[in-house]
This record gives structure tokens, C-alpha cells and sequence, in this order.
């Protein structure tokens, strides 16, 4: 999932009902229907300059607001406007993401400067700050207190207090990385690379994916880096050659362009740290995590190293071994061999292989899956939702729970040129005075039926990953404040209720229902075990990798901006990940998270622990017991950010966060 600010004021799913301003023109009014057929990006000018207008008023009305400072009048009125600014974020980020043209998508990544820029503006408003502080919350519920205490520490944090030049300056490094972000993100989704091969080059390959690409008038297949090319070549392609040469062009998206962007990145937010008072851009971002300093997060780092480490040398040896059976001779597994090894040991070693998985896995039957689970689950309905869409193949749904509806999202499934690569789950709409929140889940899957759409179950348990940020949106978007409402918990904590969903499409039962191969034939109970077996396999040199980058996001921001970045992140990467980086791996120029995320990409590892902890309580009373789903619901999910997030924990497990059961899973891979 993907933030929508990374400063004061972070962009959420919902908000709540809370009552109208002042103002001619409502919260709603404002922000008015999704341009799903927006024609040109004067269109999606004009709806920013809205946007821009009316929460540029409500600013100003704050600021010159007078009288008792009052929960129901002026923390009502601040979350209505960061109502709008978050809604606003969402909005155009989705255009960026999505549009066919870049006309439009320019014009979202545009509105999303502006936005942000009017965001860092209010966090340093002495005058709103003011007004927020005289607020007296000594009778006010626990979550009201909590919301303008977490409140009053964001704009404290963001430089409210400073002298008016250097609070001017804080402003305008805001603005500028801002305007560095879209960059960032726009030179990555324009980075898709292509390669040309010969016929024979795809053997190894499933048979629907070659009969899918066809070769052109020069005899040669055109392969790109998008995911439904880059993930199935790096993980069947017999050729050692055609899988470096793909991972080559991978790994070098967005170069070199982006490194100047980083350059600048880095050093203004190093800049912005040091006005501040803090000594890193580390130290700062991390002050309202769980894990708040740069030296636990290193230790955590340290601690999930040593309990991995073991678990990723006794992976590697199986991949070697294997390695050594099929290239005699070979001293090292080389960093385009990983993803083919693993079906090969898993072959070898568990009696399982994935392709014999795939062939039950088509999308059109998965995406059915995985809404009928969270039906099941969680006692809701979805049916289908008739609004219009930006793009044919855009799927719209709308979640029912007692004849009410809770929530409304889009499906952009599938990649075009220019979309936004990867995946992820973006806000675009608060639940506000009785309007259900909606999002959208920006996926780039392949599409249809066994004929086109197989997936890999790596894709499976990604899509329900990124599902389960919707859902925690969903029944999240109901609670008082903006602020504490869908996933506006701690950040390195909101990746943990999605990992831990994963932990359902390894179900048979869940499968059963939905994973069939093309003659309609449920997935056999035994090929499923085989998968729960091999599951394990290559956690610990998954996750050791996943530490390797972790430490670039700490380090980059820790330390001096370096003269190479492509050196520096293949050095801090290597510290953890068991098989190392060639030369010619530029990657920190498409690592998106760089942007959004800065330096807390830890915030993953982290909440894997706390997933594999959660999982503990349907482990014990079973997967589709239906009051623990009940009750996993209403004291984690619709809680929001209405508590701190390790109560929440607490509150469901009876006991804080452990490391056991996340060292307990890495020991079933050794």
C-alpha cells in the first residue's frame, strides 16, 4: 500500500460524519465524482483548482476562527479539512496512476504537488496549531484525546514552532519534494523496458504464455519488464542468458534519470531534518512509529537477521545443490537464478511445482475467490457497483452489510503503458456524513479466464494482499475522527492485518472454492499440502533480502548522500541478502517506496511479526471460525487508528507483540 503524504498530514481511507462547515459548499460538494472519463488533463486542471480553492478557504477560516476552541467546532472543522486534502491526495494520485495518456496523468501528479505544498502549509499554521492546543479534550472519549494528541505531535514534529524564516524554508523544501516525488514516480512508470527474443529462447516457459506473445514481422518476441512477462521469465526460462538480460533492463528502469532525483531527494530532506532539530531525516520520520528510533529499528533489523539467517543458509544450500545438478561445475547461485531455482528444489525437495499450481489459478475465478472469502469471513455482501469507469477492463463493487452500503472500490487489475507498475491499494474517497468510503486496488495481473489468465500463486497471495488493505479501509472507514479512521493507524503497522490474510489462500478449504483448473476440476487437497510443505522454502532468504532493503532505506537516510548510489545500495543491500547484487543492478532508481515510504521500509519486516502473531489466534480456534473473524474485525480492523496500534494487538491476543511465532515460521523452512 502506498501513502498518500508523507508529511504532517497523511492521507486516509475515511473519515467521519461529523457536521457541516460554515461554508456554501460541502465536504462532499467539493470533492464531487471520480473523472473516470475525465477527456484531457484541462479537466482534471480544473477539478484541482477546486480543490485548491475550497480547502484554501476552510484554512483561512480557521486560522481567523475566534472564541472557545471546541472538539465540535474546531477539531471537527480541522478534519473536515484534512477530510478534503486526503480525499484530494487519493484522487490525483489515481489519475497519475491509471490515465491512458500522460496528458492526464501529468495532470494528476501536478494537483498532487499543489496538494501537498497546501498540506505542509497547514502543518506549519501557527494559527490552526494555536486554536488546536487551546482545544480542552479533559472530557472528551479516549480516542478523541488520543486523535488531537497525535495531532498536536505531527505539526509540533513538522516545524510549526520555528521562527518564521526557517519555518519559510521548511515550506519550501515541503513544496520542492513534493514536486521531486511525482518526478520520481512518473520517470518510473515511463521506465518499462523491452527485450527481443527468439522463440526458442521462451522454452521452459507455460504453454499459454508463449501462445499469448506472438512473434512479429522480424521473427523475434517482444518480452517487457511488466509483471505478467518479467515474473514468469524469471521464474521458468531454461536460458540463464535470457534471464540476465531481462534482469538487467529490470533492474536498470528509471536509470539513471532518477538518481538525480534521489540526489536531490536526499539531500533536501537531510536539509529539512536539520532545521528541525533532528539529526537525520530518520530520526524524524520514525518519532511517531511504532519502532521510533533509527537504533531500534537497527536492532529489530539485527534481531530479525540472526532469527532468518539460519533459515536463508539452508535454503541456499538446497539451491545449490539443485544449481549444481543442472549446471555442473557452478561455484554460486548468480542473482538471475533465484527465481528459477526455487520451482526447480521445489520440485526436487517437496514434490511440488507450481506451474501443476497454476493451472487452477485464472483470474477471473481468483478475483471471485477472494471477494466470496471476505463474504464468508466477515459476513458482508459485494455486488457489483454500475459507475463509470476510465478504463474497459476497470471492475467496480460496492460492500453490503445489513442492507447498508459500507464501501465502494475499483479494480484496475491489468498493466497498459505508462499505469503504475506495481501494486497497490489507493483511498479516493472518506466515509463522510453517510457516504461509504471508496478506493481503488492498482494491480497489474493477467486477465480472463485459463486461456489468458493463469496466475501464479505468488500473485494470488498478492492480490489478496493488497485486498486486505481494502478491506481494512472498508471496515475501518467509520469512526469519528479522519485521522484515526481506515488505515490511519501507525505506518509500521498497517501492512500487518494484509500479511496476515495471506495466510488464507495457502487454506484448501479456501482454494476449494475457488481454484479450478480449465475442465473445472477443484485443486486437489494433496498438490495443496505439497504447497503448505514447500511454503517455507526460501522464507529466510526471501525475508534476509527483504532486511537488505530495509537497510537502504535506513542508511540513505541516516548518512552523507554518496557519490554512487547504485554502489551504495548494492553495498547495504548485501549486508543482508545471501545472494548478492551484480555491478550493473541500478535498482534504487525504481524502488518506489524510496519515495513514499523514505526511510521506514522496515515497516514491512515489522509488521510481518506482527501478522505471524495475530495468526496465532485463528491458527488456535481455526480459519473460518466465525467469531474470531467477528472479533478480529471489531478490535482490530474497525478500530481504525481510534487506539495505538500495540493495544489493539493486545487487545485481541490478551498479550503484547512477540517475535516467537514469526522465529517459529522460519524455523519450518530449515
Amino acid at each position: 500500500m502506498k501513502s498518500m503524504f508523507s508529511g504532517v498530514l497523511l492521507a486516509t481511507t475515511a473519515l467521519s460524519a461529523t457536521p457541516a462547515m460554515a461554508s456554501e459548499v460541502s465536504v462532499l460538494d467539493t470533492m464531487g465524482p471520480i473523472l473516470a472519463t475525465a477527456p484531457d488533463g484541462a479537466t482534471i486542471d480544473a477539478k484541482c483548482d477546486a480543490y485548491v480553492a475550497a480547502i484554501t478557504e476552510r484554512k483561512t477560516a480557521l486560522e481567523s476562527e475566534s472564541g472557545p476552541a471546541t472538539v465540535d467546532g474546531t477539531l471537527t472543522r480541522y478534519d473536515e479539512l484534512n477530510a478534503l486534502l486526503g480525499a484530494g491526495s487519493g484522487e490525483f494520485t489515481l489519475y497519475q496512476e491509471v490515465m491512458a495518456d500522460q496528458e492526464r496523468r501529468d495532470a494528476g501528479a501536478a494537483c498532487q504537488v499543489r496538494l501537498a505544498t497546501l498540506g505542509s502549509s497547514i502543518g506549519l499554521s501557527r494559527p490552526i496549531y494555536d486554536r488546536l492546543k487551546a482545544i480542552d479534550v479533559g472530557g472528551a472519549d479516549a480516542a478523541t484525546q488520543w486523535y488531537l494528541s497525535r495531532t498536536l505531535q505531527a505539526f509540533e514534529a513538522s516545524g510549526v514552532a520555528l521562527p518564521d524564516g526557517p519555518r519559510a524554508r521548511v515550506q519550501e523544501l515541503n513544496e520542492k519534494l513534493a514536486e521531486l516525488g511525482t518526478t520520481f514516480q512518473n520517470n518510473i512508470a515511463n521506465g518499462r523496458g523491452v527485450i527481443k527474443v527468439r522463440p526458442e529462447e521462451l522454452a521452459g516457459l507455460p504453454a499459454d504464455f508463449i501462445a499469448a506473445r506472438k512473434p512479429g514481422a522480424d521473427g523475434l518476441i517482444e518480452i517487457s519488464t511488466d509483471t505478467p512477462d518479467y515474473q514468469p521469465v524469471m521464474t521458468y526460462a531454461e536460458s540463464d542468458d535470457l534471464r540476465r538480460r531481462l534482469s538487467e533492463v529490470y533492474n536498470r528502469r528509471a536509470y539513471p534519470a532518477n538518481d538525480e532525483v534521489l540526489t536531490q531527494i536526499f539531500t533536501l530532506r537531510q536539509e529539512l531534518a536539520t532545521i528541525l532539530g533532528r539529526p537525520n531525516y530518520a530520526a524524524l520520520v520514525l518519532e511517531d512509529k511504532m519502532v521510533n528510533t533509527p537504533e531500534k529499528v537497527q536492532t529489530l533489523l539485527t534481531d530479525m537477521a540472526a532469527a532468518a539467517r539460519p533459515a536463508a543458509m539452508a535454503d541456499y544450500a538446497k539451491n545449490l545443490e539443485v544449481l549444481r545438478e543442472l549446471r555442473p561445475g557452478a561455484e554460486k547461485i548468480e542473482f538471475w537464478q533465484t527465481g528459477w531455482l526455487s520451482p526447480k528444489v521445489q520440485q526436487k525437495f517437496y514434490a511440488y511445482d507450481p506451474q501443476e499450481a497454476r493451472q487452477y489459478f485464472a483470474y477471473d475465478n481468483v478475483r471471485d475467490g477472494i471477494l466470496r472469502l471476505t463474504e464468508d469471513l466477515f459476513g458482508v455482501e459485494i455486488r457489483e457497483w454500475d459507475t463509470p469507469v476510465w478504463d474497459p477492463e476497470v471492475e467496480t463493487y460496492e460492500m453490503v452489510e445489513n442492507g447498508n452500503v459500507i464501501g465502494r472500490f475499483y479494480f484496475d487489475n491489468h498493466p497498459r503503458p505508462g499505469k503504475y507498475s506495481h501494486a497497490n491499494m489507493v483511498p479516493v474517497r472518506p466515509g463522510l456524513n453517510g457516504e461509504p468510503p471508496v478506493a481503488a486496488l492498482v494491480q497489474n495481473l493477467p486477465d480472463g479466464d485459463h486461456s489468458t489468465g493463469l496466475m501464479e500463486h505468488s500473485q494470488v497471495t498478492t492480490f489478496l494482499h493488497e485486498f486486505g488493505h481494502m478491506i481494512h479501509g472498508m471496515f475501518g472507514g467509520h469512526t469519528r475522527w479522519l485521522g484515526q479512521s481506515g488505515v490511519a493507524t501507525e505506518w509500521d503497522f498497517v501492512e500487518a492485518p494484509s500479511q496476515m490474510l495471506e495466510n488464507w489462500v495457502y487454506d484448501f478449504d479456501t482454494l476449494a472454492k475457488f481454484a479450478v483448473d480449465k475442465d473445472g476440476n477443484t485443486i486437489p487437497r494433496d498438490l495443496v499440502e505439497r504447497m503448505n510443505h514447500a511454503r517455507y522454502f526460501n522464507l529466510g532468504l526471501g525475508d534476509m533480502t527483504q532486511l537488505g532493503y530495509a537497510n537502504i532505506s535506513l542508511q540513505f537516510h541516516q548518512n552523507p548522500v554518496p557519490d554512487n548510489l547504485g554502489a551504495a545500495t548494492r553495498q547495504w543491500r548485501d549486508q543482508y541478502a545471501i545472494v548478492p547484487s551484480p555491478e550493473w543492478v541500478e535498482m534504487q532508481d525504481a524502488f518506489g517506496h524510496l519515495n513514499g515510504y523514505s526511510a521506514i521500509y522496515y515497516t514491512y519486516r515489522w509488521s510481518k511479526v506482527i501478522a505471524d502473531d495475530l495468526f496465532t489466534r485463528f491458527k488456535a480456534d481455526g480459519l473460518r471460525n466465525a467469531t474470531t473473524a467477528a472479533e478480529y474485525r471489531a478490535k482490530v480492523l474497525a478500530k481504525g487508528g481510534t487506539e495505538p496500534a500495540a493495544e489493539l494487538v493486545r487487545d485481541f491476543l490478551g498479550r503484547d507483540i512477540s517475535l516467537e511465532a514469526y522465529k517459529a515460521e522460519l524455523a519450518k523452512g530449515q
